[in-house]
């Protein structure tokens, strides 16, 4: 396991469970950023378009969370009645 792989799993892992598509996701962003580290040094615009990709996966299942997030369970308490 490379260095991009080995962070995305500590990221992945700091998420705690994951629900919905976040596992296809995850296994996703695993194999590209894998591949990632597997590329030639030479090969920059595989490697930017890989990293796209990975950039877009990681988003989508962060944006999921941040959806979560902004509840926070008082509904609207500092709406007027």
């Amino acid at each position: 396991m490379g260095p991009v792989e080995k962070a995305v799993r500590e990221d992945v892992e700091a998420l705690g469970d994951l629900a919905g598509v976040e596992p296809s996701l995850t296994e996703l962003a695993y194999r590209l950023a894998g591949e990632i580290d597997q590329l030639p040094s030479e090969d920059n615009k595989l490697l930017a378009n890989l990293s796209r990709e990975l950039r877009q996966t990681l988003a989508q299942l962060l944006e999921g969370r941040a959806a979560d997030d902004d509840d926070d369970g008082l509904g609207d308490l500092a709406a007027p009645e």
